[in-house]
């Protein structure tokens, strides 16, 4: 890795689970920073971020890899998905994402739909 290349979140999540693994093995905190910092060619430093978040606060979970989904929208729906987004300091792709998965569950088959 180039040094000052940041890794993605799925990336920094399962280094956070690999110091958690050394930790909760019974690895010293400084042993566990120089394997991590072997193992994943990153400054001792750097490493030792890792050791101590996976000790301030355990394993995280690995988000899931997103990708490209594309639709065509009326362009009023998509300016009122805009507006939605920006009012709310949020992305347009966590806002339509969000939106999906509470349709989708909210119409699930088997759930009534209405009162």
């Amino acid at each position: 890795m180039v040094r000052g290349d940041r890794v993605d979140g799925v990336e920094y999540a399962r280094r956070i689970n690999a110091a958690a693994d050394l930790v909760e093995a019974g690895m010293p905190a400084t042993d566990a920073a120089h394997t991590m910092a072997s193992r994943y060619g990153v400054s001792v430093r750097q490493a030792r971020r890792y050791v101590e978040q996976a000790m301030a606060a355990g394993r995280v979970e690995v988000p899931e890899t997103s990708v490209v989904f594309t639709v065509k929208l009326p362009g009023s729906l998509a300016g009122q998905v805009r507006a939605h987004a920006r009012a709310r300091e949020a992305t347009l792709s966590s806002v339509v994402a969000r939106a999906l998965a509470e349709f989708l569950q909210r119409d699930e088959p088997g759930k009534r739909s209405g009162p």
